[in-house]
């Protein structure tokens, strides 16, 4: 069934210039390989914990990527092998983020997450906030985390016509940011949004990142 999910989510990828970011959270590794053999290559872990004890379950070319709250206290654990880390959200984690990647000669990509949604228990950075990251020479001087887009997680709502809000704010940031501050920069160029249950109506406001579990895997037991 795996395979079968994969496929038609792929399948609506088609012509579009979004990839995939299959969420493996509380799904046993055995199932990851499964979506593995049918083709996934970037995987999307929220906890720290789970994803460094499967990282060496699964092959080495596997895309990782941290999507979820990340503490600047846990960063050390995944800089070895992590890809992007989907949700930074403060000038602090960015710059743990550089200074534990450089003990690895690494570069790690990263993600702005702004909160978009109507929710307040939902994290992220307003555009005033990412601006003053961006502006900062603190973040100048970083030479081992590459920031490569936005991310934003939805309202949970049926709401087409909020969701659809809330997506085009989310690129709206992106526009403003690139033009500022990475005009010249071809790396920055991810917008990481939409999820099993909105993904459609993400990619028709272009979304580059889509991030899938249940649709997948089914609903988590």
């Amino acid at each position: 069934m795996i395979k079968e999910n994969l496929q038609h989510i792929q399948q609506q990828l088609t012509g579009t210039a979004a990839r995939l970011v299959v969420v493996t959270k509380t799904h046993p590794v055995e199932r990851l390989q499964e979506a593995y053999d049918a083709g996934a290559r970037l995987f999307g872990e929220n906890r720290v914990q789970e994803m460094a004890a499967k990282q060496p379950e699964l092959p080495a070319d596997v895309e990782w990527h941290l999507i979820g709250h990340l503490q600047t206290n846990k960063v050390k654990y995944i800089v070895p092998f992590v890809h992007t880390i989907q949700s930074i959200d403060s000038l602090k984690l960015l710059l743990e983020i550089d200074r534990q990647a450089t003990k690895h000669d690494r570069i790690i990509e990263g993600l702005l997450q702004f909160h978009i949604a109507d929710e307040e228990t939902k994290t992220g950075l307003s555009l005033p906030e990412a601006e003053e990251i961006l502006g900062s020479a603190e973040f100048r001087a970083c030479r081992h985390v590459r920031l490569t887009g936005v991310m934003g997680v939805a309202t949970f709502t049926p709401d087409e016509d909020q969701l659809r809000r809330e997506f085009r704010t989310l690129r709206g940031y992106f526009d403003k940011l690139k033009a500022l501050y990475f005009p010249e920069d071809a790396a920055f160029r991810e917008v990481s949004m939409g999820m099993s249950s909105d993904f459609p109506l993400a990619l028709r406001e272009g979304s580059t990142l889509i991030r899938v579990g249940s649709a997948i895997f089914g609903a988590r037991g």
